[in-house]
Order: structure tokens, then C-alpha cells, then sequence
């Protein structure tokens, strides 16, 4: 008896300090409130990956305020990946819910059920990976980010550093690369194709147009009328590149020169 108890104190232990780890190791994600992040642990596992095969890290990346995005491709965004943005503080758990249940079924370990802010979570600091720590750790830093951020400055980081193609990384540039026309004037057909490629947006693109691919755009038209993105940011937005940290990969936000129109991909190494 003794030895059992000793051993579930033991266990008790390397838990307490497993889960204090985890916890005091999380990114501080107040800054983002203030500061547009530089580049994204995805952005990093793309350009280690284009290493490896020995080729040139792509990046095409034009970040632009929230309230310079097409109203359509947010509310598209929203209906292809997290239509309960605003039911949620982070985390959907019906949607977890219902995707451990379609696991349990399949035998397998799926996308899930994902909000925006754990998604956006994973792409800033976290690898793809499956592993239930990584998991862990994208659920406590998705509360943090719900905690520290506005729903429009999470929604607005999203849309600026989410990949869209091969190194086409936000918003601006898909809409640039695939259409030739800024992000603002999208049009509801134009943001539902973009929508729909962003589950694998490397194999299904407006470049790269599928049956699949269609289908999904058809279905985010019709349902795009039932989500309401969160509201425009009074201009200028207070957020700013940090002077130590600004990287020549991204172009940074110039809250007082208009929108730009439609020219030819600038590629940024």
C-alpha cells in the first residue's frame, strides 16, 4: 500500500511539473496586440522544408489592415473554418466533441474541429504535428490569445499570415497572385474559391481549380449570408513592426498610403 501511494505521489509530481512546464513555457502573446508578428513557426517549417530539397524559400507576403480586406472573404473564411467564431472563447468544444467521436469511429486521428484561434495558434508558434502536447499547448495558447486579443485583431492576424498557396502567405498576396486586384475588392465569388482552398491550399487553388475544389466554393456561396465577420477597427489601427525584429520577408503595414491596385507577385526572400 505504502508503494502505491508513493508511487501515485510520484506520478502526481511529474504531472504538476509536466503541466507547470507547459504553462511557463507558453509564447506571450500580449504583444500581438500591438505588434504584427514578423514571420510564423509555419512560415519556418515551409522555408526548412524548401532547404531540404535544396530549393529557394518562396514567400509572398503583403500584410494590410483588416478593415483594407474584402467584408466577403470574411465572411467566407468564417463559414469554411469556424462559423461559431463568435460563440467561442478560443474553443469550440461541441466541435471537438464531434470530431473525437468521427476518430472513434474511423480509427484515425483527423484535422478536428479547429476554431480560427487555435488554428492561428498552431501557425504562429507550433508545428502540424498530432502529438497530444503540441495539442495541449494549442488549446492553452488559443485561451491566451482570446484573453490578450479583440476578435477583429485575432481574425485580422489570421488573414494576413495563413498560407493560401505554394509561399503565398495572407490575404493580399493570394488575392494579388490569383486574381491581380487587392484584397478589399474581391468579390463574393472570388472569396469563396479562396475560402474553399485554404484546407490544402498547396493542391487546391484558384490555379488549380478541381471538382472538389468547386464544389466546396458553391457550397461556402450559399451559407455566406449567415455569419457576421467581427467589425472594422477604427483607421489608423495603432499596430506596428518591432523595430528589432523587422524582417525584410514581409511587407509591413503603411496605415497612411491607400490601397494599392492590382500589380505583378513581388516574391519577398
Amino acid at each position: 500500500m505504502r508503494t502505491l501511494v508513493n508511487t501515485l505521489i510520484g506520478a502526481a509530481a511529474v504531472g504538476f511539473g509536466f503541466l507547470a512546464y507547459v504553462y511557463l513555457t507558453l509564447p506571450d502573446v500580449a504583444q500581438l496586440s500591438a505588434v504584427n508578428p514578423p514571420t510564423t513557426a509555419f512560415i519556418e517549417l515551409r522555408a526548412d522544408e524548401a532547404l531540404a530539397r535544396e530549393a529557394e524559400p518562396r514567400r509572398v507576403q503583403h500584410w494590410v489592415q483588416y478593415n483594407r480586406i474584402s467584408g466577403s472573404l470574411k465572411r467566407a473564411v468564417l463559414v469554411a473554418e469556424d462559423d461559431a467564431f463568435w460563440q467561442h472563447d478560443g474553443i469550440d468544444i461541441k466541435q471537438i466533441k464531434e470530431s473525437l467521436e468521427r476518430d472513434l469511429q474511423k480509427g484515425t486521428l483527423s484535422r478536428g474541429g479547429s476554431t480560427i484561434t487555435q488554428q492561428l495558434a498552431k501557425n504562429l508558434y507550433l508545428s502540424p504535428s498530432k502529438n497530444p502536447v503540441r495539442k495541449l499547448r494549442e488549446l492553452l495558447i488559443a485561451r491566451r490569445l482570446e484573453a490578450s486579443l479583440t476578435k477583429t485583431r485575432i481574425f485580422e492576424i489570421y488573414l494576413n499570415v495563413i498560407e493560401w498557396g505554394d509561399g503565398i502567405y495572407g490575404a493580399e498576396a493570394a488575392a494579388r497572385t490569383y486574381f491581380r486586384k487587392p484584397a478589399s475588392a474581391l468579390s463574393a465569388d472570388e472569396a469563396a474559391m479562396l475560402a474553399a482552398c485554404i484546407i490544402n491550399p498547396r493542391i487546391m487553388n484558384p490555379a488549380h481549380e478541381t471538382p472538389g475544389l468547386l464544389k466546396r466554393q458553391k457550397l461556402i456561396l450559399g451559407r455566406m449570408g449567415i455569419v457576421t465577420p467581427p467589425p472594422d477597427v477604427p483607421a489608423p489601427a495603432a499596430v506596428e513592426e518591432p523595430a528589432a525584429a523587422a524582417s525584410p520577408a514581409v511587407e509591413k503595414p503603411d496605415e497612411a498610403r491607400p490601397a494599392k491596385p492590382a500589380e505583378p507577385e513581388k516574391v519577398i526572400r
